[in-house]
């Protein structure tokens, strides 16, 4: 005989198995924080969009992810009101950081970026693990406007600077400084919510890392707003940790690439024991690091035997 409690059980979870609950919409995973009067971040399924808004139109750093584009739009143009955006810049080449490219082109902005990322998106790209060439982006996603070294530029009372950041996640990073807010976008040259990427097929290495995480920490004071490609808003002194992370990793590791050693070798010597935080996936990123690593030999020191 089933008892009184068992029958209760059995009826509510047949009336929850029965049940269709309704899946988050795309404009539901759009979230904002307002940074000051005139910023206010986006998130686009995770992914940050940095919106500047002046009498002229908007500027935008990164423009998030293909599935959210339609979604972004529609948010933006709740800042814009009216103006449009005018100025998009790309931190870097990546899919999830430049999804609604065509369709701010489209509406007449300029996208401003480094030139190794322009490049990126007009070549045919080799994708290792799913042995296929990824085809170019379209014409109208690709940047406009590039640079190699810095730039600047004034949109309405905020001065932008923005510089290359040199291998530090992709080999056409670059940061933005809208220096009266006192913020800086980095893309993902800072991840404080996942896993470092080193995309060493496109040039990045963990040297390249630290050393951008340098440049940053010498542009920003104690009070400076550092937004990543995704995560929450970094303080200066949540970036020097991550930069003393990557730098003992890089210490930890140099000398065992050249010696031989490979990522299991390396995992058993305890090269990620001891963190300030924890990898999901620990095998991918000292993969990534061990290649990157080899692609800049010359830079390590020699084997003397």
């Amino acid at each position: 005989m089933i008892d009184r409690r068992q029958l209760l059980t059995g009826v509510v979870g047949g009336l929850f198995a029965s049940l269709t609950f309704p899946r988050r919409s795309a404009a539901q995973q759009i979230g904002h924080v307002r940074l000051n009067d005139r910023l206010v971040l986006v998130t686009t399924g995770g992914t940050n969009v940095l919106t500047l808004s002046t009498d002229a139109g908007l500027v935008l750093v990164d423009s998030g992810t293909p599935e959210f584009s339609e979604a972004l739009m529609a948010s933006v143009r709740q800042f814009a009101a009216g103006k449009g955006v005018k100025t998009l810049f790309n931190t870097h080449w990546h899919q999830e950081n430049t999804g609604a490219n065509s369709a701010l082109r489209q509406a007449g902005a300029t996208i401003v970026a480094h030139e190794n990322t322009r490049l990126w998106m007009a070549t045919p790209t080799w994708m290792p693990k799913e042995d296929r060439y990824r085809a170019p982006r379209p014409k109208d996603a690709q940047p406009d406007k590039t640079f190699y070294a810095d730039g600047s530029m004034t949109a309405g009372s905020e001065r932008i600077e923005y510089g290359y950041l040199i291998e530090a996640h992709t080999s056409g990073d670059i940061y933005v400084f809208l220096r009266d807010s006192n913020v800086i976008a980095v893309g993902d040259v800072a991840s404080p919510a996942r896993d470092p990427e080193l995309d060493y097929l496109t040039g990045a290495w963990i040297g390249g890392r630290v050393d951008a995480m340098d440049r940053l920490l010498k542009l920003s004071d104690a009070n400076t707003k550092i937004v990543p490609g995704f995560g929450p808003v970094m303080t200066r002194a949540e970036l020097q940790v991550e930069r003393d992370m990557m730098k003992a990793i890089y210490d930890r590791t140099v000398d065992r690439v050249r010696e031989g050693d490979y990522v299991e070798d390396m995992l058993k010597a305890g090269v990620m024991n001891g963190l300030a935080r924890t990898w999901k996936d620990p095998q991918k990123f000292l993969h990534d690091l061990h290649k990157g690593l080899w692609a800049h030999h010359n830079k390590l020191d020699a084997n003397v035997v």
